[in-house]
């Protein structure tokens, strides 16, 4: 693994808003990543070594020793929620709210398990504040009903009045009640992203530890052959790695805005030809991609974007088609918009799957032992969307998949 890599490894413990605590099969805290710190009140070292049940209210302790040592003969991952109320305790001994969410591995069969740990005292304030005005709202609105049924044999316009002022007050209400289930749909992404993470890194840096520690041992120059073996694997296992990050900080960029549209006009021919002779660095035994392309000129859009989204649809299109399969890109150039098609000969998409394929972390059942997060369809939508176009797929098992999009030229940035 090069040093960037450890970087990006190393940045996602130390800046994980998140916390994160690692402990050992006896319970003992072994590390503590800085979120987790500022969490709890402790400095980087006070904790190591102790039991994790110094960060649970004393009332718990004893509970949480019996179901500490339960996980830990039956270990299993579980991700937050499960429908119950959870408390951390701080150094200064105050208490919080919290979500947790457990994983586990084991290295020289030995039990680590991770706690992935988000301080929710702030969201319980909303719901609180929200379920409050609620009753405000529906005492108020009570209330109003009450006086117009009063009111009624009084003027039209005053009973007009009152009408409006109810209706206000349900639009109000029905606002903060989309508040609410907004506040929940983040929460659960949040659970699913963290579930999915947890999951997803696993595999890969267990077979980064396990070829370093074979690796190390073939010293012989007998052993060259073995020890560039496993180097290759440690290479794959860290694209692997790098591809899972990258989708996960895109989504991040997405969902916090900060995805800006910087447009420019270029060749399209050369710029897919650029973009396919990148991609074929990944191609399988002997696939093949084919491109035509109507209408040879220049186009307006971000080119960036549009890179991201070619090389998303490829990538799925040489990662879920067989070796000898062919890959085909149409493009077609004319009044001012762009028509791109990806064409394979893949394991295709079932009919009731197809409809959610554009959704976050949703993979198809016939690609769940298939390396993925689900975000990639997911992420090319929200650019396309950016790019103010359109996008769709025609797909049917084992006979491949097409996604189409159309994008209109935009206007030069100035």
């Amino acid at each position: 693994m090069n040093n960037i890599d450890a970087t990006h490894l190393s940045a996602l413990f130390v800046h994980a808003t998140e916390g994160i605590v690692l402990t050992n099969g006896e319970g003992t805290i072994v590390l503590m990543n800085p979120a987790a710190q500022r969490t709890f009140g402790y400095n980087e070292t006070e904790l190591t070594g102790k039991h994790v049940e110094v960060l649970i209210p004393s009332r718990f302790g004893k509970q949480h020793s019996q179901l500490r040592e339960g996980f830990y003969h039956h270990p299993q991952h579980r991700v937050m929620g499960h429908g119950r109320d959870l408390y951390g305790k701080r150094k200064d001994g105050s208490e919080i709210p919290v979500e947790v969410s457990l994983s586990f591995y084991k290295r020289d069969e030995e039990l680590f398990v991770i706690a992935f740990i988000v301080d929710i005292t702030h969201r319980k304030k909303i719901e609180e504040n929200i379920l409050l005005q609620q009753k405000q709202l529906e005492q108020m609105t009570s209330d109003m009903r009450k006086l117009n049924a009063e009111l009624e044999s009084k003027v039209e316009e005053r009973t007009m009045i009152l009408k409006e002022a109810l209706q206000e007050l349900e639009k109000s209400q029905k606002s903060l009640s989309e508040a609410l289930d907004k506040e929940k749909e983040l929460s659960e992404i949040k659970s699913r992203f963290v579930s999915m993470a947890s999951h997803e890194f696993r595999t890969p840096l267990s077979t980064v530890l396990s070829s370093a520690a074979l690796a190390s041992k073939y010293n012989q120059p007998e052993d060259q052959d073995k020890r560039l073996r496993h180097i290759n694997i440690i290479k794959d296992s860290v694209k692997h790695l790098n591809d899972l990050l990258e989708d996960f900080l895109s989504l991040g960029k997405l969902e916090e805005g900060k995805v800006h549209i910087k447009t420019e006009q270029f060749e399209v021919n050369p710029f897919l030809q650029e973009v396919i002779e990148e991609i074929k660095a990944i191609n399988r035994k002997e696939q093949q991609i084919h491109l035509t392309c109507h209408g040879d000129g220049s186009f307006i859009t971000d080119k960036k974007l549009l890179r991201n989204i070619l090389i998303n649809l490829l990538g799925n299109a040489i990662k879920f088609s067989p070796e000898n399969a062919n890959v085909w890109v149409n493009v077609e150039l004319h009044d001012h918009k762009l028509v791109l098609s990806v064409r394979d000969e893949g394991i295709g998409i079932s009919e009731e799957d197809q409809q959610h394929m554009f959704t976050s972390f949703f993979r198809g059942r016939n690609a769940i032992n298939i390396q993925g997060t689900g975000l990639g369809l997911h992420i090319v939508n929200r650019y396309v969307g950016l790019l103010q176009g359109n996008i769709h797929l025609e797909s049917a098992l084992n006979k491949g998949t097409t996604v189409t999009m159309e994008l209109p030229e935009l206007k030069v940035d100035q």
